[in-house]
């Protein structure tokens, strides 16, 4: 079993080389980083790495099906650049995917910050997996890929591709969580704050349950590198 890990990138300079680093410790078979464009030093640092380089349209979904496209595994784990694998990452998933009920899943986070307001969004991350079977990107979703191509890759929308494809993949098979930890970098809340951000992400879940498109929700949603 083969498991390519697949970066979408866009200005993660400060980010990237600690992204591929740590995703060679873990034992990644192939590692493609995705691009969307970067005018900084992003695409030049992932060169020097050991890893394939894909460049696409802006757009988090656009550029991890490229990635995808290009990925020659039989899994494919799709992680956010400012965050980086445990060593045993991919050992756990070769493991749990033994299991052929097993379709995909994701990992339990350590946000590289402290205090009690980001213990408490790890526990509540971890059981909203457990509890309602829908991971989210930043815990390091990851599929078969039979099973990622069966369901047409990420949906081709500016937001919250991520949560229609772990839907999808639920109607399917519950997603597991696997221990990791997968280290999550803390700037966004620490940008907007941990309860302000909290409270945007239920707000845009919620306007989406209510029918507010992605493309209209992706308005409020503000891109790392702004």
């Amino acid at each position: 079993m083969r498991v390519s890990i697949i970066i979408p990138t866009l200005n993660e300079a400060e980010q990237i080389e600690r992204s591929i680093e740590h995703a060679q410790r873990s034992g990644a078979d192939e590692i493609v980083v995705a691009d969307g464009g970067s005018d900084d030093a992003t695409v030049e640092f992932a060169r020097r790495q050991n890893c394939e380089l894909v460049t696409s349209a802006t757009g988090r979904a656009v550029q991890q099906n490229a990635g995808a496209r290009h990925a020659t595994g039989d899994v494919f784990l799709f992680q956010h650049a400012d965050a980086w694998l445990d060593p045993a990452a991919v050992d756990q998933i070769k493991t749990a995917l033994e299991q052929p009920t097993v379709l995909g899943g994701a990992f339990c986070q350590q946000i590289e910050a402290a205090g009690t307001l980001y213990r408490l969004l790890e526990q509540f991350n971890a059981r909203r997996v457990k509890w309602l079977g829908l991971p989210y990107g930043d815990q390091g979703i990851f599929l078969r890929r039979d099973v990622f191509l069966e369901l047409g890759g990420f949906p081709d929308v500016e937001l919250m591709e991520d949560v229609l494809l772990m839907r999808a993949l639920r109607r399917r098979s519950r997603p597991v969580l696997l221990p990791g930890p997968i280290h999550v970098d803390a700037r966004r809340w620490q940008r907007h704050g941990v309860v302000r951000q909290t409270i945007r992400n239920w707000s845009i879940l919620t306007a989406h349950a209510c029918g507010v498109s992605p493309s209209r929700l992706a308005q409020f949603y503000q891109r790392h590198d702004r």
